[in-house]
């Protein structure tokens, strides 16, 4: 009994461990490992995220200076409406092309003369297809000031219809016949006929006219056009007048 008593008390302790605190386990110690693991990475994470946020998203005061911000906006072409008139005495005499933006305002923003007659015009008429293009070629006179002020202050131009060169065109302030004559179609919003003599024309001639809606382009401060506007969308007339400043 000697000899088992001394063997139960040398195996005894290590069959039965001692209620001293155990070592970690495996699965504390990784995971005490993955969470310091965890967290470099989460420290590195946060500092990539922070740099790429910066970068994104300069602050304020760095995108006031950034040469992006400085750079200008592309140049679109404005769009708009107005009305558009053309006449003339019936039995001769030159072409009127004038636009307003409101018809009841009697002084129109652009009136010109041009030098085709009211039959020449008719004429083009009857094709279905009108293109009159006013040039002036500032190439002789790029210093002047005529090369940089607005078309519409441009005296004199070029006359093109359907690509034919058939005179020029001069810009005129309303005269009391032509006021007179815009004050009695200020209710005519779209149509075409002839006004007859006797309403305070001073030549006592039928004035023939046709108004419409016009779509109003600049396309610069070199290129402006009207493009007649057909009521209710349907076939009809097609024409268009261009303003253009050639260097």
């Amino acid at each position: 009994m000697t000899k088992i008593d001394s063997i139960r008390r040398f195996l005894l302790p290590c069959l039965q461990p001692t209620t001293t605190t155990p070592p970690p386990t495996p699965t504390t110690v990784n995971k005490k490992r993955l969470s310091t693991s965890l967290r470099e990475n989460l420290d590195e994470n946060t500092t990539q995220e922070t740099t790429l946020h910066h970068q994104e998203y300069p602050s304020s005061s760095s995108s006031s200076t950034s040469p992006t911000s400085l750079l200008p906006a592309p140049s679109r072409s404005s769009r708009t409406m107005v009305i558009g008139t053309i006449f003339g005495h019936r039995r001769g005499g030159h072409v009127w092309f004038c636009i307003q933006h409101n018809r009841l305002n009697s002084k129109p923003s652009l009136l010109l003369e041009l030098s085709i007659s009211t039959s020449t015009i008719i004429r083009e008429m009857k094709c279905g297809l009108v293109r009159i293009a006013l040039e002036f070629n500032a190439g002789g006179s790029v210093e002047s000031e005529l090369s940089r002020c607005p078309l519409h202050s441009i005296p004199t131009w070029t006359l093109f219809c359907n690509g034919r060169k058939l005179g020029f065109a001069n810009r005129r302030k309303a005269t009391r016949e032509n006021r007179v004559m815009l004050k009695t179609m200020q209710n005519i919003t779209v149509g075409a006929g002839v006004i007859p003599h006797g309403c305070g024309f001073g030549s006592g001639e039928e004035m023939m006219y046709m108004r419409a809606n016009y779509e109003y382009v600049v396309g610069s401060s070199d290129s402006e056009s009207f493009h007649l506007i057909n009521p209710d969308e349907g076939p009809g007339q097609e024409l268009s007048v261009f303003l253009i400043r050639s260097r």
